[in-house]
């Protein structure tokens, strides 16, 4: 009851004795008392009449404002008052007082029954309350009891295992953060073991640790103390990936592509790989050049850390060139074949991951492993031509920054072979034909060879002109395969050694030789093998004064049948005995025999005919095709040069001995139109005919008197007009000997430098060897005409003639004394000629055409000398043919040459004495190699035996015509 009471009196309820009592004293003093109240209930009074009343009382009364009603009335009163109106008033009000009281205590009887019931309730509720009060009092007295007897005791223990639940997971994971707190230390140890896949696993995983405990403050700050760490390790996974660039190690890659994939950055990292790659070539050969360069410049205070690579290329010494493009090269063969090795590395990763993939969960990462490896293996293919784009460029710069005009030759080709080496890598690298290289390479080379050549030809001119054509002793096995110049020739059948002779693809080499990347994948350098190479080559090929050993003196006559031991495409025949041509297929068994017969000195071994001079072109031979042979675009510059060598040479010689004004007149046809047409083309090309002249300089462009050669001058110290030494016979033997060995050196190498020519350019080639070396041999005629014209005294031979009386009348059965005489001449000849040989082997071919000129000289002497016979009878006749068939039985014991020359030359002009008029007139029209005055001769001589005057004059008409055309 009392908190029912409380209630009421906090939401401001009173009850009703309380309410009465709380109206103003005024209001109270106007309730009526019950006997009022009965007495106006007992009135009676007109309810509408009240009802007028209540509604003309002002609308004020009824305001909820607090209103002074006192206040309100005097306010309404007039200035001056009137009692009865006051009294009116006053009436007025009571009136309006009386209804509103009786309106009041009517409303208040209507109400009063329900007042009571709700009295009553409010006590029966106070009544409840009370009982209410007393239960809860029991109630908690019976709680406080069962709290003490039962939650306090089993609740508690409840309450105590979930807040030891609790703990436990919270030292769990306390215990978790302890061990995130300490990863640093073990990521730190990680990364220096180079494990970078477990540390990135481990940072992943305690990433993933974190993420779960992120609702603890401390784990906030280590969260992003973790994402430091995994950038760390990427920072130092990019630094390992780029030591990949210079020394490769299957484990170590292995690792950091492990780690890249892990964190799901296999493409970046490929990206990354290239730009280091780029920035490992750029790095090693700067290093390389600046060491080279600050050790070649001292102590300078020049700055060169600063300079580009390409103004540093241009501060290397000339000494330190070649050692500096090896280390070059060398450190950039490491870079390519890191490179290479990366490649195979993927490769054979693919292969071992294709598994087949049994979930769609596995499906999805399958599909995006392809895209990776798709992604990579492109990346790959394209960077290899990038790579050696790089390299290209590099070297490039480093062969275009010094001028190499001045080089030694022997240093010059260690470049271009070092050069051509790596030409070689980049075509087994990528497959690049590198232009770029070869551009560079060539304008280098164009400039040297220039100046080289040019060089060269005036030291060969030097050589001529102070030879004094004496043999140069060689062994009899000599070939230009055992000269250093030409021990590329062993090589170049090794693709290794030619780029341009490499298969299109670098993923198909040869199979009988294993490419560079195969020989040296995992050690070695083949630049540093190379040059260790060159400098092992040795050289033997000079008889130990003159004369080899007896070993080799016994086997004289076996070299003939063996070259075992010479290179098939260096292997060389004799030239033909009867032709003075080169054969084709090796000379015959029975050529040899007669060779052995004939030659001159066998008891020397047959070596090669040459002097120091021809070495010494074939050896600048052999460096032209050097350089050939490794920088083909200029191949043709070279054997341009190449033929203008021989074609020196070969001038030279013929200057030398054989130009004589005497050829034309002998009619012998010693000089053939095609040797006479190389004649001209090499003097007008090649032979600077106005220097050393008045005029020189005067006359003709400067350019080309550079391409140009002065004539050369012979030596003083060679004699060819001493009758005792044959007219220099050694000498010549030795000079065209020396040409003609020279040709055959050339034909050997005919085909090798066939290979080197361009295409667009072989015609040249081939007309150099119909037109030029082929005639080597034709200079033989022309040299040896001149000895053959002055060993036999063939004016004495016409005087003894003219002596004999040939109009005899019976025949003779002895011979003239001119036969003899002309015979004793042979003889000494021949014995003269075997003096020379005691010094110079004078081979078959030559003594043939020494022998074939004195034999037709004479024969020819012999047809004039019976051309100015006057008269003669038959029997002058029949002596003439026993003179001549005396002279032909001992010459044939002097010589082996069979047939003899001329030999019908002089027995169908003997015999033409006994022919008709006819046959006469037709023998004038076909023997046309008999002169005109022996021909004249032939038909007076006739006159009177057989032939009248009128036949003679129609003979010598016949003659007159067939001469006139000449004329």
């Amino acid at each position: 009851m009392q908190k029912i009471k409380s209630l009421m009196a906090r939401q401001g309820l009173k009850s009703p004795q309380e309410s009465m009592a709380d109206l103003s004293p005024v209001e109270n003093l106007r309730i009526p008392s019950k006997e009022e109240l009965r007495e106006m209930r007992e009135q009676p009074i007109d309810p509408q009449a009240e009802q007028e009343i209540i509604d003309s009382i002002e609308e004020v009364y009824f305001s909820n404002d607090s209103f002074d009603m006192v206040q309100h009335e005097l306010e309404k009163l007039p200035p001056e008052l009137n009692l009865q109106e006051l009294e009116e008033c006053r009436d007025k009000l009571k009136r309006q007082q009386a209804a509103v009281s009786k309106k009041v205590a009517d409303l208040i009887l209507e109400k009063q029954p329900a007042y009571v019931k709700e009295l009553e309730r409010v006590t029966a509720l106070q009544t409840n309350l009370q009982l209410a009060a007393v239960i809860c009092t029991n109630a908690r007295r019976q709680l406080s009891v069962a709290k003490e007897g039962f939650t306090e005791a089993s609740l508690g223990l409840l309450a105590n295992q979930r807040r030891r639940q609790l703990l436990t997971g919270l030292l769990k994971s306390l215990r978790t953060i302890k061990t995130l707190q300490r990863t640093d230390v073990r990521l730190s140890e990680m990364l220096e073991e180079e494990d970078y896949p477990g540390a990135i696993q481990l940072c992943l995983e305690c990433q993933k640790a974190a993420s779960t405990f992120k609702h603890y403050s401390c784990i906030s700050e280590l969260n992003s103390k973790l994402q430091d760490t995994l950038e760390q390790i990427e920072e130092q996974l990019d630094v390992a990936l780029s030591k990949t660039c210079k020394h490769f190690d299957v484990s170590h890659y292995t690792k950091v592509q492990l780690a890249y994939t892990l964190l799901g950055k296999t493409q970046t990292a490929m990206d990354q790989l290239h730009m280091h790659f780029t920035q490992a070539i750029h790095n090693t050969v700067f290093q390389v050049v600046l060491g080279y360069v600050e050790l070649c410049a001292g102590n300078a205070d020049t700055k060169f850390q600063k300079m580009q690579y390409k103004d540093l290329c241009t501060h290397i010494t000339l000494d330190s060139y070649i050692p500096c493009l090896t280390d070059l090269c060398k450190a950039l063969w490491e870079v390519m074949v890191s490179y290479h090795r990366t490649m195979q590395w993927h490769e054979e990763h693919d292969k071992q991951e294709t598994t087949p993939t049994p979930d769609d969960a596995a499906a999805a990462e399958s599909d995006e492993l392809m895209v990776d490896r798709s992604y990579v293996k492109k990346k790959l293919e394209h960077g290899l031509t990038r790579i050696w784009q790089d390299v290209q460029l590099k070297v490039k710069a480093y062969i275009l920054g010094t001028d190499m005009s001045n080089f030694k030759y022997d240093d010059f080709i260690v470049v271009l072979d070092v050069i051509s080496r790596l030409m070689q890598v980049g075509e087994e690298f990528c497959g690049s034909k590198s232009e770029v290289l070869q551009e560079s390479i060539k304008r280098q080379s164009v400039n040297y060879f220039k100046n080289y050549h040019r060089a060269r030809l005036e030291e060969l001119r030097m050589f001529l002109e102070n030879e004094t054509w004496e043999l140069c002793p060689v062994k009899s096995n000599f070939n230009i395969a055992q000269l250093h110049e030409f021990k590329f020739m062993g090589q170049c059948r090794s693709p290794s050694v030619s780029p341009s002779r490499q298969p299109a693809s670098s993923t198909s080499p040869p199979q009988e030789e294993p490419s560079l990347f195969q020989q040296y994948l995992q050690e070695g350098n083949p630049f540093e093998m190379h040059i260790e190479h060159k400098e092992e080559e040795t050289e033997d090929v000079l008889a130990s004064n003159g004369y080899e050993s007896d070993e080799l003196e016994k086997s004289v006559y076996q070299d003939y049948d063996s070259d075992s031991d010479v290179p098939d495409e260096l292997k060389q025949d004799y030239v033909d005995e009867q032709t003075g041509d080169v054969p084709q297929k090796s000379v015959s068994r029975e050529t040899i025999r007669s060779k052995k017969k004939s030659d001159y000195n066998l008891n020397k071994t047959n070596a090669p005919i040459l002097t120091n001079t021809t070495l010494n072109v074939i050896r600048l031979v052999g460096k032209y095709m050097q350089m050939m042979n490794i920088l083909k675009p200029i191949a043709f510059d070279v054997i341009h040069c190449v033929s203008q060598l021989f074609d020196y040479y070969l001038y030279a010689v013929y200057t030398f001995f054989g130009r004589n004004d005497m050829y034309e007149s002998s009619g012998l046809g010693l000089i053939s139109s095609r040797l006479r047409t190389t004649l001209n083309r090499i003097q007008e090309s090649l032979i600077d005919m106005e220097a050393g002249g008045e005029n020189a300089g005067v006359h003709g462009p400067t350019e080309d008197r550079k391409e140009k050669v002065p004539s050369p001058h012979l030596s003083q110290m060679v004699v060819l007009t001493s009758s005792g030494t044959l007219y220099g016979l050694a000498q010549r033997v030795v000079a065209t000997e020396s040409l003609v060995f020279l040709a055959e050196q050339f034909e050997s190498l005919q085909s090798h430098l066939d290979t080197m020519m361009p295409a667009a350019k072989k015609p040249f080639l081939q007309q150099f060897y119909s037109q030029t070396v082929s005639t080597a041999s034709e200079l033989r005629k022309p040299i040896y005409w001149i000895v053959a014209a002055k060993a036999i005294d063939y004016e004495q031979m016409l005087l003894m003639m003219a002596g004999v009386k040939w109009d005899i009348r019976e025949i003779m059965s002895q011979h003239n004394v001119y036969v003899d005489v002309l015979l004793k001449e042979f003889e000494q000849f021949n014995k003269r000629l075997g003096d020379v040989s005691r010094h110079v082997r004078i081979p078959l071919p030559v003594s043939n055409v020494l022998w074939e000129h004195c034999i037709r000289l004479a024969n020819r002497t012999l047809v004039e000398g019976y051309a100015n016979v006057k008269k003669c009878s038959n029997e002058g006749r029949a002596l003439m043919q026993l003179d001549f068939q005396q002279f032909l039985m001992k010459l044939e014991k002097l010589t082996d040459l069979r047939p003899i020359p001329d030999k019908e030359f002089v027995e169908t002009y003997i015999k033409a004495y006994y022919l008709t008029e006819n046959d006469m007139e037709q023998f004038i029209k076909n023997h046309r190699e008999y002169s005109m005055k022996q021909l004249a001769n032939l038909v007076n001589v006739c006159l009177g035996s057989h032939i009248n005057k009128k036949a003679r004059q129609k003979l010598l008409a016949a003659i007159d015509d067939i001469d006139r055309p000449k004329r």
